[in-house]
C-alpha cells in the first residue's frame, strides 16, 4: 500500500494488529465493525503464498490464498479499518501506549496490540523440498491430501510428527512410503506403519527431484508427492522488547495464551498460527474473530 493511502487513515489508532492473514484480518473485521480504530500492519508474505489455493475452509473451497486476503483486507476497509503494508521490527511500551517500529522507521501507537504474524516453516535441509514446497512438497493431509489421493506419496521422517503424517496420507492412497531417512523406529511406530501397509524405505535421503526421492547409495524412490514436518516457528522475534516469549511443543515454537487470546503482557493479545502452529485456515480466522470480541469486551468494561 502507497504512504498515502495510510495519510488517509485515522493516524490514532486504538489497536495495532501486527499480521494481516486470516487471524489478524478476522480480529480486525470483528473490531472494526464494534467502531474501534483499528490499524493492520501486515508484511505481505503470507505462510500459505507458495499454494494454489485455500482448502477445507467452508464457503470458500479452493479460493487463492491472495484472494482470499484481499478480499478481507477490502471488507475490513468497508468498515472504516486501515490496512497499511509494512513490517513490525520492534515493539516498545511506554505510558501504557505500545509504539510499533516499522522496518522504514516509522512509529505508529496504540493502546492495544494483537499479534497475528503467523508463523516460519523451518524445512529439513534436503535439496529440492524448498523449491516444491506448496506443491508437491506438503505437510497436511487436510490441506492439500484430497489433491494427492490415489498417487505415490514419500512421507520423510523428519521429527516426532512423521510417523502420524503417514498413517494420516495412508487413508488417502495405498502407495504410501515412509522414509527413515537415518531414523531409527521404535517398535510400536513400526507396528502402526505395518498395520497399515506403510513400506518402511531404509537409507538417508540425498535430495528430491522430478523423478521422485533419490537416496545417498542411488537409490531413486517413486513419488509425486513429499510430505515432510516442518518445524514451525512464531514470527515473535519483534515482541521482544515488551516481554514476549515463547514455549516449545513438538510441532515447534509459539506464543502462550490463555483462553480468551490474552499473552502474558497485559495489553498484548494473539491469535492464529503464532499461537498455535496446528490451526488452519479456517481455525486461525476464528480464533481472530474470537480475539477481537473479547478485547472489545475489556475495553467495555474499562469505561464502567
Amino acid at each position: 500500500m502507497a504512504r498515502a493511502d495510510y495519510e488517509s487513515m485515522d493516524t490514532n489508532p486504538e489497536i495495532i494488529i501486527a499480521g494481516g492473514g486470516p487471524a489478524g484480518l478476522a480480529a480486525a473485521i470483528t473490531l472494526a465493525r464494534s467502531r474501534r480504530r483499528v490499524l493492520v500492519i501486515d508484511g505481505g508474505a503470507p505462510r500459505n503464498a507458495p499454494a494454489h489455493a485455500v482448502h477445507a475452509l467452508l464457503g470458500r473451497e479452493g479460493i487463492s490464498p491472495a484472494e482470499l486476503l484481499a478480499t478481507g483486507r477490502e471488507e475490513l476497509r468497508g468498515y472504516g479499518g486501515g490496512v497499511l503494508t509494512g513490517e513490525v521490527t520492534a515493539v516498545s511500551l511506554d505510558g501504557g501506549r505500545f509504539g510499533a517500529t516499522l522496518a522504514d522507521g516509522t512509529v505508529l501507537t496504540a493502546s492495544r496490540l494483537v499479534i497475528a504474524t503467523g508463523l516460519v516453516d523451518e524445512l529439513p535441509d534436503v535439496p529440492g523440498l524448498r523449491e516444491r514446497w506448496g506443491h508437491t512438497v506438503l505437510h497436511c493431509p487436510y490441506c492439500h491430501g484430497w489433491e494427492v489421493r490415489d498417487q505415490q506419496v514419500a512421507v520423510l521422517s523428519t521429527g516426532p510428527m512423521s510417523v502420524h503424517q503417514a498413517l494420516l496420507f495412508s487413508q488417502l492412497s495405498d502407495s504410501v512410503r515412509f522414509l527413515a531417512h537415518g531414523t531409527e523406529l521404535a517398535g510400536e511406530e513400526a507396528a502402526k506403519l505395518a498395520a497399515l501397509g506403510i513400506d518402511v524405505v531404509e537409507g538417508r535421503v540425498a535430495g528430491v527431484e522430478n523423478d521422485g526421492v533419490h537416496l545417498a547409495d542411488g537409490t531413486v524412490v517413486p513419488a509425486q508427492a513429499v510430505v515432510v514436518a516442518p518445524r514451525m516457528l512464531a514470527r515473535a522475534e519483534a515482541f521482544a522488547g515488551i516481554g514476549i516469549t515463547t514455549e516449545e511443543n513438538p510441532m515447534g515454537r509459539f506464543i502462550p495464551v490463555d483462553a480468551a487470546g490474552r499473552t502474558s503482557v497485559p495489553g498484548v493479545w494473539a491469535a492464529g498460527n503464532v499461537t498455535d502452529p496446528s490451526a488452519q485456515v479456517g481455525a486461525s480466522a476464528a480464533a481472530g474473530t474470537f480475539v477481537g470480541a473479547q478485547l472489545n469486551a475489556e475495553l467495555v468494561m474499562e469505561r464502567l
